[in-house]
């Protein structure tokens, strides 16, 4: 038997899902509550950057594979599993998620399931949630408890998000507690992750509140990573000693490896810094919060990034932005992304602007979302627009074509050649060499 699957949320996640299981020959039908993200969606227009995920998309419209809608009761009639894939945001003014979204999408699904059917869980939701969830879906939907709950964790990259759903690097199932329901749940996705199983991803089977550990406590270890290699880089400044040849010396150690320790500004988006204020929050409600203290300093270095970058800009300028002029090359929080969400590179610049400073961002793919969110930030059309007339220019996205910069013709169009480089990702002597007074966070 083929499945049909259904995607309720066609935010990041939920298109990126849809899509894919759709070239994977599925038949997928979308739902969002946004009309005008459904017309874009059914149009083939992407509402967001990510590469390589347009043509996909456009090829299971085109073969007809791939449909949306915003009708639940289209969405019953039509799947046998039905994917969850809402946002989980942090509360305003909290640290907890903000469970608004998955508690909609749950209560206006469950009152059409009138047959069998599975219901899984993607999106990223606090330990507890699976289980509170399924005793909802048993209570409320017409099927009872052939309505069956699993939960399948997402663990998409931005910029990479194509390849990491078919062909992920582990798969996660979390099952209920009743044998017969978990065996057909398994059986199930089993079925539907079977080119991926076969390819050898391994299929790791768990109860409900393991599989919902399983990305926060991922999202935490990563954080912990950048976060101590920038708190190295603290100490680096401190001792004079240079924070990128100690970050290589460390990768060699295979315990520890190179992934994740690359110095500089820090993380941001919409996954890392609320995944691990919303892990904080939910460990306390558990009694469990000291287990989880040292997130709070996790948290803390990476700020503490941003400060130390706006610090090194101001040093660079006799101490005060005021009446000068800031070149900003990045605003998403990462390259190949268009996000800027929680971005540690419009941060800084809207301190800087807040400082005194006439501040200009260029980013390759951000620039509508950086506009958006920090409308008084001027923007230019290029990095050189970016950089015309400043008395500083800062990197803070490391996308290719600033790696690739050519510091000479950057030198014709600044007043001063002042570069802080926030993510390393320049060659230092290259740019001395066309006679840029260079700076790093973490390095002489």
């Amino acid at each position: 038997m083929t499945h049909r699957l259904t995607v309720i949320g066609t935010g990041y996640l939920g298109a990126t899902h849809a899509a894919c299981m759709a070239d994977l020959g599925f038949e997928v039908l979308g739902l969002d509550v946004d009309r005008e993200k459904i017309s874009r969606l059914a149009a083939g227009d992407l509402p967001f950057y990510e590469p390589g995920l347009e043509p996909v998309l456009r090829r299971n419209l085109e073969n007809g594979r791939l449909r949306f809608t915003t009708s639940f009761e289209e969405v019953a009639e039509f799947g046998d599993v039905h994917f969850i894939c809402v946002g989980t945001p942090q509360k305003q003014g909290e640290y907890a998620a903000d469970m608004t979204y998955v508690d909609a999408a749950v209560d206006a699904l469950a009152p059409h399931l009138d047959r069998p059917c599975l219901v899984v869980g993607k999106s990223t939701v606090p330990v507890g949630t699976a289980g509170r969830l399924a005793r909802k879906l048993a209570a409320t939907a017409p099927a009872g408890e052939d309505a069956v709950l699993a939960w399948n964790p997402e663990f998409l990259r931005e910029g990479f998000a194509v390849k990491d759903t078919l062909h992920p690097d582990r798969i996660v199932v979390g099952l209920p507690s009743d044998a017969e329901a978990a065996t057909l749940a398994e059986k199930t996705l089993r079925e539907v992750y079977a080119s991926m199983i076969a390819e050898g991803t391994p299929f790791v089977v768990a109860d409900y509140p393991t599989s919902e550990l399983v990305k926060v406590a991922a999202n935490a270890f990563l954080a912990t990573k950048i976060s101590f290699i920038n708190a190295m880089a603290e100490v680096c400044e401190a001792a004079h000693a240079d924070v990128t040849k100690l970050s290589e010396a460390l990768s060699h150690d295979d315990r520890i490896g190179g992934k994740f320790l690359g110095p500089g500004l820090g993380f941001g988006g919409g996954c890392l810094p609320k995944d691990i204020r919303a892990f904080m929050a939910r460990a306390g409600e558990l009694g469990a919060d000291q287990a989880l203290t040292f997130l709070r300093e996790v948290d803390e270095i990476n700020i503490r990034r941003r400060i130390r970058m706006v610090d090194l800009a101001r040093e660079l300028l006799g101490g005060s932005f005021i009446g000068r002029t800031v070149g900003v090359l990045g605003a998403a929080f990462k390259p190949d992304s268009d996000d800027v969400r929680d971005s540690p590179a419009l941060d800084v610049a809207a301190s800087i602007r807040g400082q005194g400073a006439r501040v200009t961002v260029y980013d390759p793919k951000a620039m509508p979302n950086a506009r958006r969110a920090q409308p008084t930030l001027n923007f230019g059309p290029s990095a050189p627009d970016a950089a015309r007339g400043a008395h500083v220019v800062l990197l803070l996205t490391e996308w290719s074509e600033f790696r690739e910069m050519d510091p000479h013709a950057l030198a014709e169009v600044v007043a001063e050649k002042n570069i802080v480089d926030g993510r390393n990702a320049l060659d230092p002597d290259h740019w001395r060499a066309a006679g840029w007074n260079y700076r790093a966070l973490g390095r002489p």
